[in-house]
């Protein structure tokens, strides 16, 4: 028996309207366990939603010297490190590069796309364990913001989470790049206007990117997530911070900060305490000091209360899709089968 990997076209009612025109159509990718097409059985399902720039295909690319997800997890269940599951793959990727699982008004309505519509999507479709107990989410950097932001607001959709080096300690992972962006835009004009052209010259197909794309996006993309203005003319979110002189604005600071997973474990700790497994690691040379935010983020669940699985490692934030070694069994282990 082998594994298979299923492509499943969904149409989104939720997206239709979304302010970016983003596809509404989209893919998503499943694994089905080498046993799915010769059984009858339910199985449970692990929500594996990707990071800033990513969607579902990517997980497939294929390298010279590191599994895609198929063959990790083909090699999982044939060492017996994990049992058999479905992992789901979403394409919540949006014009400034993502969306953080959140709803804006300025990317779209992404969290209740993911709880909504996909989770039911995939529920009728395939032959799942319908409950929270048998669904995990799972991600990496944005993709494991989205899983803490997820579980910790939906716990009667998803009763498991892991979280990679996910977005926290906003004041930490964000502030750093505030200075670069400030400095990178004024190459495309003068204030608020310098966003607008930089949004219209740079995002699409054309290589190659300036050295400071990525410091631009991100806080475009973040900004438009955390901080949306449908009212503001030269485009549609608020900066944090004054864009010619760099000092923040408290009232916009404010509104990201209530995204911050290490602010909102005390308002959601009835909630974070029916989740069956807290998974959350980081390495310790995180490129975006996203270390500070994991240790913060175990400490308050602790003090809460809530228990959770911690875990460091000697790396940073790039290329540690081997930590899914790690995280799999742990999800395998707290599962429910039934």
């Amino acid at each position: 028996m082998i594994s298979e990997v299923a492509v499943l076209t969904h149409t989104s009612k939720v997206l239709e309207d979304n302010p970016l025109k983003d596809p509404y159509v989209r893919n998503v990718i499943v694994y089905l366990p080498p046993s799915y097409a010769a059984s009858s059985k339910h199985y449970p399902v692990v929500y594996l939603i990707a990071g800033f720039t990513g969607f579902g295909a990517m997980n497939m690319n294929l390298s010279a010297f590191s599994e895609n997800i198929q063959q990790r997890l083909d090699r999982l269940i044939k060492t017996k490190k994990i049992k058999e599951m479905i992992v789901v793959m979403p394409d919540c990727f949006t014009k400034y590069g993502g969306s953080q699982y959140v709803n804006s008004t300025a990317t779209g309505r992404y969290e209740n796309y993911m709880v909504n519509e996909i989770v039911p999507f995939i529920d009728s479709k395939l032959r799942t364990i319908k409950k929270p107990a048998s669904r995990c989410i799972i991600g990496k950097s944005s993709g494991g913001y989205g899983a803490m932001w997820l579980a910790m607001r939906h716990p009667d959709v998803f009763g498991l989470m892991a979280t990679h080096s996910g977005d926290s300690a906003f004041e930490y992972c964000y502030m750093k790049d505030f200075p670069q962006f400030i400095t990178g835009i004024q190459n495309y004009g003068s204030g608020h206007k310098a966003v607008a052209n930089f949004i219209k010259q740079q995002i699409n197909y054309d290589q190659p990117k300036p050295r400071d794309f990525h410091d631009i996006i991100n806080i475009i993309a973040m900004s438009a997530c955390y901080s949306p203005n449908p009212k503001r003319k030269e485009y549609n979110f608020d900066l944090p911070f004054n864009i010619e002189t760099g000092e923040i604005i408290p009232e916009i600071w404010n509104k990201w900060l209530k995204f911050d997973p290490v602010r909102l474990v005390s308002k959601y700790k009835t909630n974070l305490r029916k989740l069956k497994m807290i998974y959350v690691d980081c390495g310790t040379k995180d490129e975006f000091n996203l270390q500070a935010g994991e240790r913060i983020y175990c400490d308050k669940l602790r003090k809460n209360g809530i228990k959770c699985i911690q875990k460091e490692f000697n790396a940073g934030h790039m290329s540690i899709q081997y930590r899914y070694d790690v995280s799999f069994p742990y999800i395998s282990k707290h599962f429910s089968y039934k």
